[in-house]
Protein backbone atom coordinates (compact mmCIF):
# COMPACT_ATOMS: atom_id res chain seq x y z
CA UNK A 1 0.00 0.00 0.00
CA UNK A 2 1.50 3.40 -0.95
CA UNK A 3 2.11 5.87 1.84
CA UNK A 4 -0.66 8.40 2.36
CA UNK A 5 0.21 11.97 1.35
CA UNK A 6 1.65 13.74 4.37
CA UNK A 7 1.98 10.50 6.36
CA UNK A 8 4.73 10.46 8.95
CA UNK A 9 6.91 7.36 9.16
CA UNK A 10 7.53 6.15 12.70
CA UNK A 11 9.89 3.75 14.44
CA UNK A 12 9.14 0.16 13.51
CA UNK A 13 7.38 0.85 10.19
CA UNK A 14 8.34 -1.72 7.56
CA UNK A 15 8.76 -0.16 4.11
CA UNK A 16 9.54 -1.34 0.57
CA UNK A 17 11.59 1.17 -1.42
CA UNK A 18 11.66 0.87 -5.20
CA UNK A 19 12.20 3.24 -8.13
CA UNK A 20 8.88 4.94 -7.32
CA UNK A 21 10.48 6.18 -4.08
CA UNK A 22 13.78 7.23 -5.72
CA UNK A 23 15.85 6.27 -8.74
CA UNK A 24 18.52 4.95 -6.37
CA UNK A 25 16.28 1.92 -5.71
CA UNK A 26 16.22 0.30 -9.15
CA UNK A 27 16.81 -2.86 -7.12
CA UNK A 28 14.11 -2.59 -4.41
CA UNK A 29 15.03 -2.89 -0.75
CA UNK A 30 13.08 -3.40 2.46
CA UNK A 31 13.78 -1.21 5.48
CA UNK A 32 12.62 -0.89 9.08
CA UNK A 33 12.30 2.76 10.12
CA UNK A 34 14.28 4.04 13.09
CA UNK A 35 12.95 7.59 12.72
CA UNK A 36 11.95 10.22 10.21
CA UNK A 37 14.62 12.90 10.18
CA UNK A 38 13.53 16.52 10.49
CA UNK A 39 15.84 17.84 7.79
CA UNK A 40 14.82 20.42 5.17
CA UNK A 41 13.72 18.77 1.93
CA UNK A 42 11.77 19.45 -1.21
CA UNK A 43 8.00 19.23 -0.87
CA UNK A 44 6.90 15.56 -0.89
CA UNK A 45 10.35 14.19 0.01
CA UNK A 46 11.64 12.95 3.36
CA UNK A 47 14.86 11.75 4.99
CA UNK A 48 14.63 8.44 6.86
CA UNK A 49 17.02 6.85 9.33
CA UNK A 50 16.43 3.12 8.81
CA UNK A 51 17.87 -0.38 8.85
CA UNK A 52 18.10 -2.13 5.49
CA UNK A 53 16.85 -5.69 5.92
CA UNK A 54 18.32 -8.80 4.36
CA UNK A 55 16.40 -11.69 2.81
CA UNK A 56 15.86 -13.28 6.25
CA UNK A 57 14.56 -10.03 7.74
CA UNK A 58 17.64 -9.20 9.79
CA UNK A 59 19.30 -5.78 9.71
CA UNK A 60 22.30 -5.70 7.37
CA UNK A 61 23.03 -1.95 7.26
CA UNK A 62 21.96 1.28 8.91
CA UNK A 63 21.18 3.93 6.28
CA UNK A 64 19.99 7.51 5.90
CA UNK A 65 17.67 7.53 2.90
CA UNK A 66 16.13 10.36 0.87
CA UNK A 67 12.81 9.22 -0.62
CA UNK A 68 9.65 10.53 -2.22
CA UNK A 69 6.99 10.02 0.46
CA UNK A 70 4.20 8.93 -1.92
CA UNK A 71 6.53 6.45 -3.66
CA UNK A 72 7.15 4.46 -0.49
CA UNK A 73 5.24 1.18 -0.13
CA UNK A 74 4.15 0.53 3.45
CA UNK A 75 4.31 -3.21 4.21
CA UNK A 76 3.05 -2.87 7.79
CA UNK A 77 3.19 -0.48 10.66
CA UNK A 78 5.11 -0.85 13.88
CA UNK A 79 5.73 -4.22 15.44
CA UNK A 80 3.28 -5.17 18.19
CA UNK A 81 4.54 -4.44 21.67
CA UNK A 82 5.21 -7.34 24.00
CA UNK A 83 3.05 -7.74 27.07
CA UNK A 84 5.11 -7.86 30.24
Amino acid sequence: MPAAPGATFRAGDLLRLSATASVQFLRPITVRVIRELEWDTYDGWVWLDAYELGTRGDAIARRELYVRREGVQVLNTRLPTCAR
